[in-house]
């Protein structure tokens, strides 16, 4: 082998992949600007995910461009209670057991309902579960049985809930009284007055009872 081929030889064997400018700009674009530009796209992406929702444009903008109004609104949401109280109208009038059952009972006991459920006016399937009594299946219904979950506690009172138990039992041949609210504790009213007399109770029970003979 001559000496310039030799030579050239050992120069490429001392040289590296970059041999142009060219070459030496890509590798310097790989090696630093894509790295770059993926670090300012997860910060982007980090930084998007901080943002509370309902961002907007314009005025009164705050902090990641949101409105001050809905900042304060998701912070109030992040901060709520997680259980609330509900206060209602005792004195409001009750629901119909009509309107009880088209709302919450509908789905299972309506038509066509779910296999096993007792079904609106379906006698042969109410009939064994009447004999049971209006107290057992109301205490079905408020606490469950079976595949039934409790249907207590909900948007309706416990006796609206009965006189559901009471349309529907009726539709199949039973013939359950529609239940009431339950009356005030008698002397509510009169609460700080005087008690009655003795004996003013039993006064009406002894009336027209028979006068010993003469």
């Amino acid at each position: 082998m001559s000496d310039s081929a030799q030579n050239h030889a050992t120069e490429e064997a001392h040289t590296g992949p970059i041999k142009n400018p060219k070459q030496l700009l890509t590798a310097v674009f790989f090696s630093f600007i894509v790295p770059i530009l993926v670090i300012v796209g997860l910060v982007f992406f980090v930084v998007s995910g901080l943002k509370p929702s309902g961002a907007v444009q314009g005025e009164g903008m705050g902090l990641y461009g949101v409105s001050q109004d809905s900042r304060e609104r998701d912070v109030g949401l992040r901060l709520a209670k997680v259980g609330s109280i509900e206060i209602r109208d005792a004195n409001r009038p009750l629901a119909t057991g009509e309107a009880v059952f088209k709302v919450q009972c509908v789905a299972c006991h309506g038509t066509p309902g779910i296999p096993g459920a007792p079904h609106l006016n379906d006698a042969a399937a109410w009939g064994p579960r009447i004999g049971q009594g209006y107290a057992t299946l109301l205490e079905h219904a408020l606490k469950g049985k079976g595949a039934m979950p409790p249907q207590g506690g909900g948007d309706y009172e416990d006796v609206e809930i009965g006189r559901a138990v009471v349309y529907l039992a009726n539709s199949g041949g039973a013939k359950f009284e529609e239940p009431q609210r339950p009356a005030p504790a008698e002397g509510a009213a009169a609460e700080g007055g005087a008690a009655p007399a003795a004996g003013t109770a039993a006064a009406p029970a002894a009336e027209g009872a028979a006068k010993p003979a003469q």
